[in-house]
């Protein structure tokens, strides 16, 4: 990777972290209502997997989406109108923060529920012949809900181009995951007879080097991949629901 592709990845890093710090600053005084589940600590992931698509590509992302929003679209204040209800915003205001419509992007707050339309658009991508894949971020939280396993065995008889990005930031809101998840992904994966990769990284370089591989196989074999990034985030599930200790924060 070249020095003028690192900067601006990390201009999208800066961005995205400058923006939700922002989310934070507007609630405290009083200019923001509802709820925001910000992506900070994560941002190398959305950055590093999206600079690779292309625009036939259809991202879909859960209530953690501004990040990803972000590194697809640069659209900063579309997304900002839209979380504040004014105007020039994406979806109008009827949106918020976490149910995002536009250029090839979809996000939805309910956990697992964008997982099976995915799969479908994915399906119909490869259908039309038009070489684009679709690109799902979700939690390991999620893997709590039954409807993904349904999916996967959809996805994996008809060989349906989707990649599967999980984020695994350790917790399920507040949850750690040795407290809710048993076995381990990659043997789901397996399960399926799924492609699965697994790496530990927050670091932007390490990750657009690994999905350029992973990008690429998808697209050309048109089949499904898992992708488990082992990451943190740093700050809480949603503005003040936070019991890890600082020790554990600090360290990552």
């Amino acid at each position: 990777m070249n020095n003028n592709k690192l900067i601006t990845l990390l201009k999208m890093m800066l961005t995205i972290r400058l923006f939700e710090e922002s989310l934070f600053k507007l609630y405290n005084d009083g200019k923001l209502s509802g709820t925001v589940h910000t992506y900070i600590g994560q941002e190398a992931i959305a950055v590093g997997v999206l600079d690779q698509i292309n625009e036939n590509d259809i991202v879909f992302s859960n209530h953690r989406c501004h990040g990803h929003y972000l590194a697809k679209t640069n659209d900063v204040t579309g997304l900002l109108a839209e979380i504040m209800g004014k105007e020039g915003a994406i979806c109008k205001g009827r949106g918020g923060s976490q149910h995002i419509y536009g250029d090839n992007f979809y996000s939805n707050g309910v956990q697992g529920n964008m997982f099976p339309v995915a799969a479908g658009v994915a399906l119909s991508q490869k259908i039309k012949k038009n070489k684009g894949i679709s690109i799902i971020f979700i939690g390991d939280g999620t893997f709590g809900e039954g409807v993904i396993y349904e999916t996967l065995n959809l996805v994996s008889l008809w060989r349906i181009p989707l990649l599967i990005v999980v984020e695994n930031n350790l917790y399920a809101q507040s949850t750690p995951l040795d407290k809710n998840f048993s076995g381990s992904f990659e043997y789901r994966a397996k399960a399926f007879n799924i492609n699965f990769g697994q790496i530990e990284t927050n670091d932007v370089r390490e990750i657009h080097k690994r999905f350029s591989g992973v990008i690429s196989n998808v697209r050309k074999n048109q089949e499904p991949h898992i992708e488990v990034i082992n990451t943190y985030r740093l700050a809480p599930h949603s503005k003040g629901d936070d019991d890890r200790s600082i020790d554990e924060i600090n360290s990552w």
